[in-house]
């Protein structure tokens, strides 16, 4: 359930009420898959689509000072590299949450902690993008081979 911001809660009141619903909304996937061990198995997802789980759980648990090293941009879904791994990890976390011995874990070392650097790094998709201003990619330039170039085989 998302947070709808009131004019009355500054910027840490609503990231504290996100981080709740984010605890509570893990003490209760937590409990399900405790009682029923197939939950998740048959397809239940916790988010239910990788904007969901970047809005509601990515940027709040795992916000950075933006400058410097650390680069992001609003419109992370128009930057196909940023959509891929962001994908990538979204879909790894709703496989090995569900693992309760150590299925966070390994997601933390195996998949965010190899992604995030990449996804924020000064020369990441995010790279000439700021806090307030998006900007597109530009396809890396190619040129077509030379006549007679041996093509693939297929």
């Amino acid at each position: 359930m998302p947070l709808h911001p009131s004019a009355d809660l500054d910027e840490d009141d609503i990231r504290l009420r996100r981080m709740e619903q984010i605890g509570n909304a893990h003490d209760e996937a937590l409990t399900a898959d405790d009682q029923d061990s197939t939950a998740g198995e048959e397809g239940e997802l916790c988010y239910p689509d990788v904007q969901t789980w970047v809005e509601q759980y990515l940027v709040v648990v795992f916000s950075r000072t933006i400058g410097g090293e650390h680069r992001w941009c609003r419109q992370w879904w128009a930057h196909p590299e940023a959509h891929t791994r962001l994908e990538a990890l979204w879909r790894a976390w709703e496989h090995l949450r569900l693992d309760p011995q150590t299925g966070i874990a390994v997601w933390l070392r195996d998949h965010l902690d190899h992604q995030l650097p990449r996804l924020m790094a000064p020369t990441g998709p995010f790279a000439r993008c700021t806090i307030d201003r998006h900007e597109p990619d530009r396809p890396l330039p190619v040129t077509p081979p030379p006549p007679g170039w041996p093509q693939a085989a297929g």
